[in-house]
This record gives C-alpha cells, structure tokens and sequence, in this order.
C-alpha cells in the first residue's frame, strides 16, 4: 500500500516550552526564481503570497518592544519582496542582526545587480543555499544552470568581502541531502566544502550549516510517490537524540508568515500548525506586542524528529558539533 502521511498527526515528540524570545524569522514571500525538490515552502515563481505594509508596520511595532536579537529573512525568496531593503535598513537601524536567507542565484536576476552591494553596506549576515560543491548534484536538485550561478554569486559576495578574514561579513552556506538521509558530519563536510570552493573557485565562506530535509510538502510528497516515507520516518525517529533538545531553534525563534501569523517554526508555518494561542484562535503578531513567551508549550509533532536526529538540524546548522 502507499504511503500516506498520519505520521505527522502523531503526538510522540517530547514536550518543549520556549524560553524568551531572541531572533524572528519572517517569511516574507513565497515567490522565488527558483523550484527547488527540496522546498518545504513550496516556493516557486508563480507564488503571489506577499506580506503587506501592515503587517510589515506590525513586524517593526514588535521589534521595538521586544528585546529581539536578530531579523531571519526567508521566502522564497525574500529580496524579492518590494520592501525587502526598507525592512532591512529599519532591523539594522534598531541595532538588529539581519540574515538573508539567500539562493545566490537572485544576485545574478535582472533587476537585482546592486542587491550584493545593499547586503554589504548593511553588514547582512548572508545564509546561501547551496547543496554541494558539485555542479551536477547542485543542478539536479535545483534546475540547469544554478550552481554556475550559484559560483557567480559567491565570487561577488567575496569580492565585497563576505567570508574574508576581519571583514566583519559573515558567509555561511547551507546544506541539504539530496535524498531520504541524514547529513553528514558538519565540521567534517564543512572542510571538503572549504577545500573543494577553493581549489576548484577561489571561493572562501564562513561556516557550512546541514539541515536535515522536512517530511513535508514538496520533500514529503516526493517520498510519498517513491514509497520512502514511512522509511525516513523510521530512520529519524531510530536516530532521535535528547541531547538535541535544548539547541532547537524553536525554543527562542518564533517564525511569522506573510499574512503576520505566528509559528514555532518555519516548518510549523508550512504544516500550516499555529503557535499555541496568545489571545485570539490564531496567534498574530499583534498578539506578540504586550506578550512574554518565556515558558509557552511549543506545538510539535513527529516531524519535529528531523530536528533531533543525529546532529541535529536548524537553521544554524548541527546542534550536537
């Protein structure tokens, strides 16, 4: 029989509550110039999804209230988004860190040629997707063409001074495996990344960041249609490590979408699994501007274990390195 997805609608992860809150990640749009296999947000450029100026004026009223550390900005993606810069410069003025959570390939889109540059003058932290050094794996998993572009956008960042020594621009790419695996070892696979970008580009980075892939949407379907899901679930349950618990990223990261809803993940967002409410059916951020969240249930379910397998997995990268 073929798999189907209740797996998701079981209650076996661990109870988590949150600790006080320190970096919102806000999905801006879903629009992308990209469609990637492995997209849990199901980002592509037919997506019209986009977070209005009201919203964008309730995200600022929360930065001010909030002792927020750091502005997370993903899609999508995000520069795609008209205010993408005025959103920017607003989180950098309020003394905020600002990641871009970026494809490389939009540095090189028409219309976007002096986007590299903006980043640098802000001093963005950028997060460049890129899921291998090999061109072949890197165009099979994300269309023709993207990793000669991909090379092309690093060499610009680099040029600017991203991931230079002392240049205060920090660079970090990002891993996914291509398949129903788990990453390898970070600190191990950063190295062949650092030797292969160089000999091979001259291309330097900071830190390599490995995710573990979702069970959900685009990934998850596609394992359903191969008949694996029931199998990657297995493996991370069978690789659930407790020691990861207390990195998850949804202890102190609180995830908006486009329309101002509040979730404890980016993941939670796309299984469309709202935070536990505030003060409304649906916490908002409106909701965020009078709330403290220290010690709030966070809403889990079994794709969760993604995040506690092995090394663990966030946004930042391995939990156990």
């Amino acid at each position: 029989m073929r798999d189907t997805l209740p797996l998701l609608n079981q209650l076996d992860f661990p109870a988590l509550q949150r600790r006080e809150l320190e970096t919102l990640q806000v999905n801006l749009t879903y629009l992308c110039n990209q469609r990637c296999l492995h997209c849990h947000v199901n980002a592509g450029p037919t997506r019209t999804e986009s977070m209005s100026d009201e919203v964008i004026q309730l995200l600022y009223a929360v930065i001010d209230s909030h002792a927020v550390q750091a502005l997370d900005l993903t899609g999508g993606a995000p520069e795609m988004h008209p205010r993408f810069r005025d959103i920017v410069a607003h989180a950098r003025e309020e003394g905020l860190e600002v990641i871009d959570r970026c494809n490389l390939t939009i540095l090189s889109e028409p219309g976007y040629a002096d986007l590299a540059e903006f980043l640098a003058e802000q001093g963005v932290q950028v997060s460049a997707s890129l899921p291998c050094y090999s061109r072949d794996n890197v165009d099979q998993q994300r269309g023709d063409g993207v990793f000669e572009r991909s090379i092309q956008g690093l060499r610009q960042l680099n040029a600017l001074g991203y991931g230079q020594p002392d240049s205060g621009l920090e660079l970090n790419l990002v891993y996914n495996p291509q398949g129903p695996s788990l990453p390898p070892p970070q600190q191990a696979l950063q190295a062949d990344y650092q030797q292969h970008l160089w000999e091979d580009f001259g291309i330097v980075f900071n830190q390599l960041h490995t995710i573990t892939n979702q069970p959900i949407a685009r990934f998850g379907s596609t394992l359903v249609s191969k008949g694996q899901f029931n199998t990657y679930m297995t493996l991370l349950k069978d690789n659930f490590s407790s020691d990861n618990l207390p990195g998850l990223m949804c202890r102190n990261t609180v995830s908006v979408d486009w329309q101002g809803y509040l979730y404890d993940c980016d993941f939670n967002q796309m299984l469309d699994l709202p935070m536990p409410t505030l003060a409304r059916d649906r916490s908002h951020l409106r909701d965020l501007l009078a709330a403290r969240l220290q010690g709030r249930p966070i809403a889990t379910r079994d794709h969760c274990f993604a995040c506690t397998a092995g090394q663990g997995s966030s946004c930042g990268g391995a939990l156990g390195t």
